[in-house]
């Protein structure tokens, strides 16, 4: 039942970062909006792309799923700071459409890593030995 639930919350977390790259990266008015209000137009905007492109790759793996959930935790985690500090629930009157999927992604992600915590730990021994 584990390997389901983490199946559905990685699949959930992957589709919504990487729908979102074609905005990233095709220059869409709202993404140019939220960038440039943050300060971070454009490099922010196509850094952000490459690392949910990245996250969302890796949620979408048995072996390295973690990582991607770690990665995804991370650039939400940031995705909501922005929101609540600078631009708003709501943005260009989405009525906080991309806050609510940034705060899915982010439980989904908090989820799989909770799930696969086994992983993550034989990786950081790993790393350690």
């Amino acid at each position: 039942m584990k390997t389901i639930i983490s199946w559905v919350l990685q699949i959930v977390a992957a589709v919504i970062m990487l729908q979102t790259l074609y905005f990233k990266f095709s220059g869409a008015e709202e993404s140019i909006y939220i960038f440039s209000a943050i300060g971070m137009e454009p490099w922010g905007r196509y850094l952000t792309g490459v690392m949910e492109l990245i996250a969302g790759v890796l949620l979408l793996t048995r072996k390295w799923n973690f990582l991607g959930a770690i990665l995804g935790m991370g650039l939400m985690s940031g995705a909501l700071f922005f929101h609540l500090t600078s631009l708003g629930v709501e943005v260009q009157g989405d009525d906080g459409y991309l806050f609510v999927l940034a705060l899915v992604v982010l439980v989904s992600t908090v989820g799989v890593l909770t799930i696969n915590i086994g992983k993550a730990k034989a990786f950081l021994g790993s790393l350690s030995s």
